[in-house]
């Protein structure tokens, strides 16, 4: 099984497969700016999807591979993202496959089915990045290209998250139609975290991020 994959210009990144027995579905999963695919929350939910039946493909952005803190300019990124995705579909075979990730590696599988396509059935956000915190004005400009994109998309997002202010991210998703589907995780950080009194876990949190996308990728499918 492969554990690295080749970026045109960029060489060799790092990836990781997770794929239990049974599998339903694919998921070629892309890590938030500041963390690579070995964060415990990258690494939890991988986890978390294989509980699901849901098969997964992390991996890492040349910059991460690199050990810099800075990310790669967008076409090295949205580069990756399509050979993640082209990577997934030989390994995974024939099942539905999915994009998508955390924070900035959601939003670059968003933008790669915008500006080219990618060849998924969906694709799922988990905390989308729709402006930068303290600054919700940005929100249309961040959130231009998905009305290009033509496929399913699920939005997870922390109550709490400070990079998308629930107003403008529901109507964000009311306006995208029945292509986008909105869960809003009480109490939940961006990263997902949750206050003690809630009375949950952050790793109960990821587990029902998995559960809920499983419901989703059965909807569509």
């Amino acid at each position: 099984m492969p554990t690295s994959f080749e970026v045109e210009g960029r060489g060799s990144v790092s990836c990781r497969f997770n794929i239990p027995d049974g599998a339903s579905y694919g998921l070629a999963l892309a890590h938030g700016a500041g963390a690579g695919m070995d964060h415990p929350f990258i690494q939890q939910l991988a986890e978390s999807f294989a509980a699901e039946g849901i098969a997964t493909l992390r991996y890492q952005f040349p910059y991460m591979q690199r050990g810099s803190r800075r990310p790669d300019r967008s076409p090295v990124l949205l580069d990756t993202v399509r050979v993640a995705v082209e990577t997934s579909l030989k390994r995974f075979g024939g099942m539905p496959l999915f994009a998508g990730g955390k924070s900035m590696g959601g939003r670059m599988s968003s933008r790669a089915m915008a500006e080219g396509g990618l060849d998924v059935t969906g694709l799922t956000f988990f905390g989308f990045p729709l402006h930068p915190a303290g600054a919700p004005e940005k929100a249309d400009e961040r959130a231009a290209h998905l009305r290009k994109v033509n496929v399913p998309m699920l939005f997870l997002q922390g109550e709490r998250d400070r990079l998308a202010e629930l107003g403008r991210l529901r109507a964000l998703c009311a306006s995208l139609g029945p292509r986008a589907r909105l869960e809003i995780i009480p109490e939940a950080d961006h990263g997902f975290h949750v206050p003690k009194r809630s009375g949950r876990t952050d790793r109960e949190v990821i587990a029902h991020l998995a559960h809920l996308t499983r419901r989703w990728m059965e909807h569509l499918t």
